[in-house]
């Protein structure tokens, strides 16, 4: 039973494709540890955030418990992590005005894991790597690092 209300709680952010997504990429991984081969470095399937501040996170799979998420994790204080997080802990966080972290509708990203991670601990938020990013595709020009002329 508990495992049924963790992914009951989960769908609020987890489409079943989503789910499914993060999972064919924990069982690639897990196979190509056991293989003695290379990890893969996913894609971010997803993206999550808090409505009323910076935290935000990127998710690349989920474990068989349907509960763990591996990926990379920003509070808010300028030091992205990779890690593991909680899709239950996640959905039951209850923030001002009602609100609870979201799923970005519209995210997609073909740039993987590492290089947001890398991105994301230079710019100190995945917030600011994203936007970098996105500028990068335009072609525009990146801002410079505070501090540096």
């Amino acid at each position: 039973m508990g495992k049924t209300k963790k992914r009951r709680v989960g769908r609020k952010l987890l489409t079943a494709e989503l789910h499914d997504a993060l999972r064919a990429n924990d069982e690639t991984r897990r196979a190509a540890v056991m293989a003695g081969a290379a990890e893969p470095d996913f894609v971010p399937v997803v993206k999550f955030f808090s409505p009323v501040g910076s935290a935000t996170w990127l998710a690349t799979e989920l474990d068989e418990d349907g509960d763990t998420l591996f990926g990379l994790a920003d509070l808010g204080f300028g030091c992205p992590e990779l890690g593991s997080f909680s899709l239950s802990e996640l959905a039951s966080v209850r923030l001002p005005f009602g609100l609870g972290i979201e799923r970005d509708l519209g995210f997609a990203s073909e740039v993987p894991l590492s290089r947001w991670a890398a991105a994301a601990r230079r710019a100190g938020a995945i917030i600011t790597a994203e936007q970098n990013f996105r500028r990068a595709a335009r072609g525009d020009e990146l801002p410079k690092p505070e501090g540096r002329g």
